[in-house]
């Protein structure tokens, strides 16, 4: 028998948030996100719900917990792109398509008694989030900032009736191979830096980093990502959040700035040391020896992780992101990083993608989102 519940009582919170780590034990791909920040979300002062009603629901197959979901009413993402959507996110589920089934019977069911037209997902609060759900790709080690999911879910959602709306890449960069490529990209760099004034902005340290450009990379962001898929305007509680986590793991050696001559913000791109190994090893609980991991693998990290890249649009025509692909590629030639992750990329963002084409890149994951009309 399968049954579905809502998720209100402290045990099945608890069920709730530990449910992936069983379901993917053992899993190498699998990496977990950070359980104190994941437990946010059923606080009732959590920052997103100024702008958000959100359920979860878990189900059990003959008593046993067997999936989760999470459906969201992103009343700010409704408004600015007129319409009547709930998202679904933190979807998990064993190898079962009668219990996905009804967890999506659930959220549908909780949709429409709210007068909303469509789902869609995985998507999150905002997209700061994780959002996508891997397609290709399954062998490899998912980041940090990513969900993993096993090959049987998409197969599950095509099923229930969901078509595919959106599509991520993900790719491997490592700094070009041919050292007169890189020279190349040296000399347009300094070339855009002179003809417009610009210069890279400094910091001492990563706290040094959003003491100083905080303001202006929450500005670029808000407009470099106002036109793409399923973003959402940034509160100024959001903003603070993002700033306090970022605080956490943000290291200045990875971080790109571009200024005006009157200081002004105009470009930047955000690297991560990544954290995923630490992560794993502790299932997403920052115990004393996974905060000790965790520092290490940040001050001395092998890989790492793109956050965000964005560049007002005044200057997209201007050649502003061969100043960061130098950046990076500067980044990358040290030989202690084996490669950066780019995390999602959308598909249909040609600027980034041939950002790439400068690089020694290789494709080693996709994304979907999906939606389905209750209509």
């Amino acid at each position: 028998m399968i049954e579905v519940k809502e998720v209100i009582k402290r045990s099945q919170q608890k069920e709730f948030l530990e449910f992936p780590n069983k379901l993917y034990k053992g899993c190498p791909y699998y990496v977990p996100p950070l359980y104190l920040d994941e437990a946010k979300i059923f606080r009732k002062d959590y920052v997103y719900y100024d702008t958000c009603e959100a359920v979860y629901f878990n189900a059990y197959r003959d008593g046993k917990m067997a999936g989760r979901i999470s459906g969201i009413i992103q009343r700010a993402a409704n408004e600015k792109w007129g319409s009547k959507r709930v998202r679904f996110t933190r979807f998990d589920v064993v190898e079962d398509f009668e219990v996905a089934r009804a967890l999506f019977d659930a959220v549908e069911a909780w949709a429409k008694e709210r007068g909303m037209e469509e789902v869609c997902g995985p998507l999150g609060f905002s997209d700061f989030e994780r959002e996508g759900m891997l397609t290709y790709g399954f062998d490899q080690m998912s980041t940090f900032e990513e969900a993993y999911n096993y090959p049987y879910y998409p197969e599950f959602i095509e099923r229930l009736g969901f078509v595919k709306e959106m599509g991520w890449t993900e790719c491997q960069v490592r700094a070009p191979k041919n050292p007169e490529d890189l020279e190349e990209m040296q000399k347009m760099s300094d070339f855009v830096l002179r003809r417009y004034r610009l210069r890279i902005g400094e910091a001492t340290s990563g706290k040094d980093f959003l003491r100083r450009y905080a303001d202006g990379f929450f500005e670029i962001v808000d407009k470099a990502y106002e036109k793409l898929y399923g973003t959402v305007p940034f509160t100024e509680r959001m903003k603070k959040m993002a700033m306090d986590n970022f605080a956490l793991i943000i290291d200045n050696r990875f971080a790109i700035v571009i200024l005006d001559e009157n200081d002004k913000v105009v470009a930047m791109g955000i690297c991560f040391p990544c954290i995923a190994a630490p992560m794993q090893i502790a299932g997403g609980h920052l115990t004393p020896k996974a905060l000790l991991r965790t520092i290490r693998a940040i001050k001395h990290p092998d890989v790492i992780d793109l956050g965000l890249i964005g560049v007002e649009p005044e200057y997209l025509n201007r050649g502003v992101s061969v100043v960061i692909a130098n950046q990076l590629a500067r980044m990358l030639q040290d030989s202690s990083i084996r490669y950066a992750d780019t995390n999602l990329n959308l598909e249909d963002n040609a600027a980034i993608s041939n950002l790439w084409k400068r690089f020694d890149s290789t494709l080693n994951k996709r994304r979907s989102s999906y939606v389905k009309k209750l209509v």
